[in-house]
């Protein structure tokens, strides 16, 4: 069944694992195989510092101990303070608190706007994360508002993720989802149905699922055919929503699409919401109890 990088995932959930050289993670993170991209799409690196700091982190995130993460992220900043991925790494990797976290992702959401300057953002506006250039400071931005959530600073977080989607409509990082998710715990149903609309044509499980559940909730006459939409495409969310299926968390921040693993994260990030609709879950486990899933072809 195949795989695919979980688009969602808090960037504050990392934990520090005990060293263990010996041991290889099972599937490559692939922001260092965006080094191989530059040499393949862009020919030779100019000799600017911010160039050769990234290089560096290209180096960093292929590396399999911690402590050489750490200790590449360090050189990379020393060759360039403009240096955004670097700051992410060791927001995932050194900091010790999510206060410490919260200044490692500011200073690398700094760091990713002076490297692009105004002129920039001008030129990639709408079209970000298409240039790689534009990615450290994604990533960086993305961590930044996790950690402004967790902190209880939601407004904060949120206006982050719509600035995000506004300068990358395209969404590669799955932002909507996460955005999502926040706007149904602050039960901003407005904003919601804007950014459902924005990405109607989202057939992923979250989406499905969280639309089937703002049409239930506003008694829509199509709410059931969402719910069996939503089903078809991950058929275990009704079962971990209501208990009768454990949570099944992926292992290595990559999920099964249509998985136990995804149903998981859905419930995870959304599972509040639907509890707190009386009668959701009951309707939903009804309308999809007799649904059985499409044939693969061949």
């Amino acid at each position: 069944m195949p795989v695919s990088k979980k688009p969602r995932k808090k960037a504050v959930a990392k934990s520090k694992q005990p060293e263990n050289n010996n041991t290889l993670p099972p599937m490559p993170d692939r922001r260092g195989m965006e080094g191989f991209m530059t040499g393949l799409f862009g020919g030779q690196r100019g000799s600017d510092p911010t160039d050769a700091a990234q290089d560096v982190m290209y180096e960093a995130w292929e590396a399999t101990s911690r402590s050489k993460r750490i200790a590449l992220a360090r050189k990379a900043l020393k060759i360039s303070p403009l240096c955004a991925d670097a700051y992410v790494l060791l927001a995932e990797e050194e900091a010790n608190s999510v206060e410490e976290m919260l200044d490692c992702y500011q200073k690398g959401v700094e760091a990713g706007e002076e490297a692009l300057r105004p002129e920039g953002f001008e030129e990639y506006a709408g079209h970000f994360w298409g240039f790689l250039e534009t990615r450290p400071y994604m990533r960086a931005r993305a961590g930044l508002a996790a950690v402004l959530w967790r902190l209880g600073r939601h407004q904060e977080a949120i206006d982050h993720y719509h600035e995000m989607l506004e300068l990358n409509p395209n969404d590669n990082q799955g932002i909507r989802y996460v955005l999502a998710g926040h706007l149904l715990a602050r039960d901003d149903i407005k904003a919601l149905r804007k950014l459902l609309k924005q990405y109607e044509d989202d057939c992923a499980a979250a989406w499905l699922y969280t639309r089937a559940l703002l049409a239930f909730r506003e008694n829509d006459p199509d709410a059931g055919k969402l719910a069996e939409e939503a089903w078809l495409a991950n058929s275990h969310v009704p079962g971990v929503l209501s208990g009768k299926q454990p949570l099944v968390a992926s292992t290595d921040g990559y999920i099964t699409i249509g998985g136990e693993d995804e149903a998981a994260d859905y419930v995870e990030e959304n599972g509040k919401a639907w509890q707190a609709t009386p009668g959701a879950i009951v309707w939903l486990a009804e309308v999809t109890r007799k649904l059985k899933p499409r044939r693969r072809r061949n």
